[in-house]
């Protein structure tokens, strides 16, 4: 039983909106519950981002006891209720059909029991329903106990959940991630990772993005490799976990040690990803040459398969190509410019969070190396703060001077020019004036 304050709390923390539609669709004779991740979330201490409300009422009465309704899901019976700015997604009660596609049921039909609704959904802790009117929990499934034991178990049979909707895996193992909680065993055992081959590459690449940001990646990276889940997904993993789980163990140690941004935790796991087919041992040494370069073709390959947008997927390819950088703290003035000029001044920072979790990721005297990074990040900071010369654009002369000084008619020939004098003035931004650049032209073009 919930203590008194408990409940207390819940009325401050639930949006007044939300707390409305629930009166009002209980006034008129209707059962209507808090689902989904709203009622975990809560019995969590966690405020939620979303709102579910279930209920008995149709979606035709749901349409009839409010103003202003926008029915999104005809076939499921989902009404969106607007409350001024505030929208509130209810979901009459329903079963379900086989799932033939792997992905959707083949029939809806509604129902008035609210048992019958929770016992379609995926995983027990998802399986809890709220009425905080009444002050009632409804858990059928023992979903609160799996909170208080911080475990992930499926509702009903793990491998029929699974065959239902084979995007399931993905979350079982992306709830772990975000929760920090561990997957049952028997729950696990039902996964068969060639299902997941029936889900679209954009709805995968969606799954796998929200695991990545969390706080513990390195669960569900863990959990889907032991799977064989992640090499499904991703086959250019197979000779990783084949021949060097150490490195495995690296990209995972580098994913959680780095910012939980999407495109830095994508680089991160995927950034030494060229090194199996890059090994050669020399007297006795094993290296790793140009794997950055390789590292940089598979991700534009794996990302540009999961239906990222290109300009992620370039940026992520640009992190890893450039991640070997030397960050010697005494390289010069005119060695740092460069860098910057070809990771993009926007990038420069990420890169260098890049490193950082490289760093962080290998272990060993991890201090020491990190205060050069940071010697190194300071003189890369001092950089950006006073020098404004990156790109062709920054140059105090364009294309029309080079044309109208050297006679030249638009071409080819007139870009070459510029990216010569562009490289002479990275050695000296001093020089970026517009009558010295002249002068160069005229005497070296």
């Amino acid at each position: 039983m919930l203590r008194y304050r408990w409940w207390e709390k819940l009325w401050r923390v639930i949006p007044t909106e939300v707390i409305f539609v629930l009166t009002r669709l209980q006034e008129h004779g209707y059962e209507a519950y808090l689902v989904g991740g709203a009622p975990r979330d809560l019995l969590l201490s966690k405020v939620p981002t979303d709102w579910d409300l279930s209920t008995n009422a149709s979606p035709e009465r749901i349409k009839e006891i409010f103003a202003k309704t926008i029915l999104v899901g005809e076939k499921f019976g989902t009404v969106l209720v607007v409350i001024k700015d505030f929208t509130v997604e209810v979901t009459t009660f329903r079963r379900e059909g086989a799932y033939t596609d792997g992905r959707h049921p083949d029939w809806v039909e509604f129902t008035t029991s609210l048992l019958v609704d929770l016992s379609r959904r995926d995983f027990t802790i998802n399986a809890i329903a709220i009425d905080p009117l009444r002050r009632r929990i409804i858990d059928p499934f023992g979903g609160r106990r799996d909170l208080k034991r911080r475990i992930i178990r499926t509702v009903g049979e793990p491998r029929l959940r699974f065959q239902e909707d084979a995007l399931r895996m993905l979350r079982f193992f992306r709830f772990q991630s975000t929760l920090g909680f561990r997957g049952e065993r028997r729950t696990e055992k039902g996964i068969n990772p060639l299902e997941i081959k029936r889900i679209s590459g954009e709805r995968i690449g969606e799954e796998l993005t929200k695991l990545l940001s969390s706080s513990f990646p390195e669960r569900g990276l863990t959990g889907m490799a032991r799977t064989s889940l992640l090499t499904t997904i991703i086959p250019e993993f197979i000779p990783v976990l084949r021949e060097e789980n150490r490195l495995f163990q690296h990209l995972v140690a580098t994913t959680q040690a780095i910012k939980p941004l999407p495109e830095l935790r994508w680089a991160a796991l995927l950034h030494d990803l060229g090194k199996v087919s890059s090994k050669v041992q020399v007297e006795g040494e094993i290296h790793y040459y140009g794997h950055e370069k390789v590292g940089e073709q598979l991700a534009a390959g794996i990302l540009e398969r999961l239906r990222y947008a290109s300009s992620f997927g370039k940026k992520v390819s640009n992190l890893i190509r450039w991640h070997m950088f030397s960050c010697n703290p005494a390289v010069s003035d005119a060695a740092l410019r460069r860098l910057v000029i070809r990771v993009g001044r926007e990038n420069i920072k990420d890169l260098l969070e890049l490193r950082r979790a490289d760093i962080v990721g290998t272990g060993g005297a991890v201090h020491l190396t990190l205060e050069g990074l940071s010697s190194f990040a300071l003189r890369i900071e001092a950089l950006l703060t006073g020098e404004t010369v990156f790109s062709l654009r920054d140059l105090a002369i364009n294309g029309h001077d080079v044309m109208e000084l050297l006679s030249l008619s638009p071409g080819p020939k007139v870009g070459e020019v510029l990216q010569e004098v562009f490289r002479w003035v990275i050695e000296d931004p001093k020089r970026n004036k517009r009558e010295i650049l002249l002068d160069y032209l005229e005497k070296n073009c």
